[in-house]
């Protein structure tokens, strides 16, 4: 049966590797669509979890694996080696930078080395991880046609399956916002672009039976540099606004009720809000792939890179307000105690990736402050590639509270008492905006 037609019928299995924000729900979207499905993660943790219907993504529902884990279309692996067996496989890994702010492929790479040791005739291979254009071409499409079922020597080899005849390869970006409530990955568009026609028409068919609106491209390069654009888009924006609130600060004018000002404008302006820096895995890495291929190709970026310098040092600034405005209160940023409201890197969600807290945290202790965080989604840190913090959110009362000598907000999660911050807290440092019309605070509030 063609792979078109297991598309059309849905008898085809679906695999997705990397089971992380962008990898269960995509995953869960095509389990809705009655397909069966397969997931694959180097996490024995995850694997052991997903067959015990827990899921460790907490923003999407205690219930979102519990259904799929009682279902005989659903089956989850750590075995690379079964990467044969499903007729189309979504990669999913990550696409962090390496220390000199360069894209690190090592996540694409092995993927694509893993598929290829099993390719067979008629798989279709997608990648939705977030990278530079040229990507799927230039580090995916080799890989796969130098190995895979009949290839001569295996991985490295001659290789023995063509794109566009034997296998099938595109790109089509995550777009994924964990903790939104109005979209979800069966709702945002899907853009899909091909290496050849055929692979992109395949792939328009499979994502059809799973997203609810599929939007074909010329090209993988073109889905690839819209991803890119959408998220340096948002990134040059948030620099903006961030330098509009350090220069506003020093003229006594408040940046949110100029912001407000001027979305009352219905066009041609869309608002963006500053905070203590950038986080998530897109908005703060993105641009830098960018930069990093233009200079392949000699052209410049000074306005990204200058938007991403900006951004870069907002959690300088935010903490240079706290050291002020303790100093302003008679004491030192030695010794003061500090507590650190949000871990995550944006509300409501327990993602902590590329969290600019971590940063403050840092520098602040650093700096000889005693640091604590309270964070509702996040109760422990663990090690990340740049942070190791080894803290626990702390439980917070009005007592606990009024015994810091400051509290700053660098995350605004519904969950919190923000009423009881305002009524017994000394010292607030605001980089979110939560104080802003409270008639309730009792201390002093700076805005940062």
């Amino acid at each position: 049966m063609s792979l078109a037609k297991k598309f059309d019928d849905g008898s085809a299995l679906i695999g997705v590797v990397a089971l992380g924000y962008v990898g269960l729900p995509l995953l869960r979207s095509f389990y809705n669509a009655g397909f069966r499905v397969i997931g694959f993660d180097v996490d024995p943790d995850k694997i052991r979890m997903l067959n015990a219907g827990e899921n460790y993504l907490k923003h999407l529902g205690e219930g979102f694996v519990s259904e799929m884990s009682a279902s005989d279309r659903f089956e989850v692996t750590d075995d690379f080696g079964r990467l044969g067996e499903p007729d189309a496989i979504m990669i999913c890994v990550p696409t962090p930078l390496g220390p000199h702010q360069e894209p690190d492929l090592s996540f694409v790479e092995r993927a694509a080395d893993d598929v290829a040791k099993t390719l067979r005739t008629g798989q279709l291979i997608v990648l939705e991880s977030t990278t530079y254009p040229g990507t799927t071409r230039e580090i995916m499409l080799p890989r796969l046609e130098a190995s895979g079922a009949g290839a001569t020597g295996g991985a490295g080899g001659t290789g023995g399956l063509r794109c566009g005849k034997d296998f099938f390869l595109a790109y089509s970006p995550e777009r994924e916002d964990p903790g939104r409530k109005d979209h979800n990955t069966q709702t945002i568009p899907k853009l899909v672009g091909g290496i050849d026609e055929k692979s992109g028409e395949l792939a328009v068919a499979m994502y059809r039976k799973a997203i609810k609106k599929v939007i074909p491209v010329s090209s993988a390069e073109v889905a690839e540099s819209a991803k890119i654009l959408e998220n340096v888009y948002r990134a040059v924006n948030i620099a903006l606004v961030n330098e509009m609130k350090v220069i506003l600060e020093k003229m006594g004018i408040d940046v949110w009720e100029v912001i407000d000002a001027a979305a009352t404008k219905p066009f041609g302006y869309q608002a963006f809000y500053p905070g203590p820096g950038l986080g998530g895995h897109c908005i703060p890495i993105d641009p830098y792939y960018l930069t990093w291929k233009a200079r392949e190709v000699g052209q410049p970026t000074r306005f990204i890179e200058l938007a991403g310098h900006v951004n870069h040092h907002m959690p300088d600034y935010v903490v240079q307000r706290t050291l002020l405005a303790l100093n302003e209160e008679g004491k030192s940023v030695r010794g003061s105690k500090i507590l650190v409201m949000g871990l995550a890197y944006k509300p409501d969600v327990d993602d902590v990736r590329e969290s600019p807290s971590f940063e403050l945290i840092e520098q602040l202790i650093e700096l000889g402050a005693s640091v604590e965080y309270h964070d509702p989604h996040v109760q422990a840190t663990h090690k990340m590639r740049r942070h190791n913090l080894k803290m626990v959110s702390i439980d917070i009362s009005p007592e606990i509270v009024g015994d810091y000598d400051c509290v700053l907000i660098a995350t605004h999660h519904t969950a919190c008492d923000w009423g009881m911050i305002a009524r017994h807290a000394r010292l607030i440092v605001d980089t979110r905006g939560v104080m802003r019309g409270r008639t309730d605070v009792t201390g002093r509030v700076v805005m940062a």
